[in-house]
């Protein structure tokens, strides 16, 4: 196949993937299967009869994609959430996939025609769950939870592929008799030291640089940044450290620092992630002989039930012991279990390493996936309703209020109109703001409106407001104190 087929198929499946997931997101279908069956049509079996066979090449693909993934979703975090749900998130983190593991595997082994340590691979491989997946779905306009319930499922699954990726080596490993118990143990603590350790000495110095280095294009932040994930997770690996812990606290610490441009690199990093994600996901796709694989369904129909309903809550039942959360919390938890791109990169390893039943392990691995993402990734909104754990969607206003911090002298800030506040139900030009303080918009019942003197304020309006700082306090007693004789 010449060049430029290969870049026409590429971009039509680009653009198809972002379309279809554009009509699938009206009926709650993850963006994770969209991509995957468009790859699966471009394949084999599919319409275009693409054969792709490189498991090298998927694995090297998948393994950047996650590194780029996992950044994003550290640098996307919220700090100030993350502080009260890490002990707990790590907990999960680590205890938590093993657990899981150890379960699927020793269920596996009862009804798989495997040996027990290729069921325990299969285990470590489905152990953890995936931050593609996990981030694709509670970051959707349709889902929000209270209690800290999204930044702890969120920090889990950025935060637990290094588990799930030193256990399949370790597994593999010992399959091969490559390792031991007492090496395995050793070679973790090894790993995640060296991971965190330069994960974070390397996220100060790429803050440092970017702060100091006065660049005269903005564009070429950026360049620092992607090349930052690379040498984070190419150096770390090499010096024997585990590499996508080591980008995702990269991540961490640059979401907790200042440095230039940090919206607009957010921004940026968030359309790699998911220029990755969709990149990933179509050759996953397009590796999967779907018809040879079927032949596996029932197995990998079993095994994601015992992986759902079994070893996944009882995990987190245990993990939790010790942390205050209700039994409906627990069930929410257990349930955002959603198994992704991950997972199947992982079953690429065995293959690699020509372990004798990979074939079989890694087509289980994939329809377990199709699995956990149609029954879990399609129902979240509506268990998080029936577990009574459901918050109201937040709407991200950052961009606007980027945009009006762009003038030195005023700063835009955004007040929620307050249920019971005196202001509601009166004319903006009642409100007799102070002198310096313009409402240049207002998010009203969903949409964003420029707003006149006569225009009504209602409650639960978000009115943003061009003002010098020193007056926020006095347009926050009109706007948001509640009136006591009501």
């Amino acid at each position: 196949m010449i060049l430029n087929e290969i870049l026409l198929i590429t971009s039509v499946l680009l653009v198809s993937a972002i379309l279809l997931n554009k009509i699938g997101g009206k009926f709650g279908v993850p963006s994770l299967l969209i991509f995957i069956l468009v790859g699966i049509l471009a394949g084999s079996d599919g319409i275009l009869r693409i054969h792709f066979e490189d498991y090298n090449l998927a694995q090297n693909v998948g393994i950047v994609a996650i590194s780029y993934i996992l950044f994003m979703g550290g640098l996307s975090v919220n700090i100030s959430e993350l502080k009260p749900i890490v002990k707990e998130g790590i907990v999960l983190a680590t205890l938590g996939v093993f657990v899981t593991g150890i379960m699927v595997g020793l269920c596996s082994y009862y009804f798989l025609n495997l040996p027990l340590l290729e069921c325990f691979l299969l285990g470590a491989i489905i152990s953890s769950t995936d931050a593609a997946a996990v981030f694709g779905v509670l970051r959707s306009k349709s889902i929000s939870l209270g209690n800290n319930l999204k930044p702890l499922l969120e920090f889990e699954s950025g935060s637990n592929d290094p588990m799930a990726v030193f256990l399949t080596l370790g597994m593999i490993g010992l399959i091969a008799g490559q390792l031991n118990i007492t090496g395995l143990i050793f070679d973790f603590f090894k790993q995640m030291i060296l991971g965190i350790t330069f994960g974070f000495i390397i996220a100060r110095l790429t803050i440092i640089i970017i702060n100091k280095i006065k660049l005269e294009y903005d564009s070429l932040y950026v360049v620092i940044t992607l090349a930052s994930v690379i040498f984070t997770y190419s150096f770390i690996s090499i010096i024997g450290g585990n590499g996508f812990i080591g980008v995702y606290v990269c991540g961490l610490v640059m979401a907790a620092g200042k440095f230039v441009n940090k919206k607009t690199l957010i921004r940026f990093h968030d359309a790699v992630g998911w220029i990755m994600q969709i990149v990933m996901f179509l050759i996953l796709g397009l590796l999967v002989n779907f018809k040879a694989g079927f032949v596996h369904a029932k197995e990998a129909m079993l095994v994601a039930l015992v992986l759902i309903f079994i070893a996944r809550p009882v995990a987190i039942f245990l993990c939790d012991i010790g942390f205050q959360r209700t039994l409906r919390e627990k069930l929410m938890i257990s349930w955002v279990g959603l198994r992704g791109a991950a997972p199947i990169v992982l079953a690429t390893f065995p293959l690699t390493a020509n372990i004798e039943h990979a074939v079989d392990i890694f087509n289980i691995v994939f329809f377990v996936v199709i699995i956990s993402v149609l029954l879990q990734g399609t129902t979240i909104p509506y268990i998080a309703k029936l577990l009574k754990v459901d918050a109201p969607v937040e709407i991200d206003h950052g961009p606007v209020i980027e945009y009006g911090d762009k003038d030195p002298n005023n700063k835009m800030i955004e007040f929620t109109v307050a249920e019971n506040s005196s202001a509601a139900g009166k004319q903006l030009y009642e409100l007799k703001l102070p002198q310096g303080s313009l409402v240049s918009l207002i998010y009203k019942k969903g949409e964003y409106i420029v707003p006149t003197g006569s225009t009504i304020v209602e409650p639960c309006d978000v009115l943003f407001v061009l003002m010098d700082k020193t007056k926020e306090k006095i347009v926050k007693n009109i706007l948001c104190k509640e009136n006591k004789k009501s």
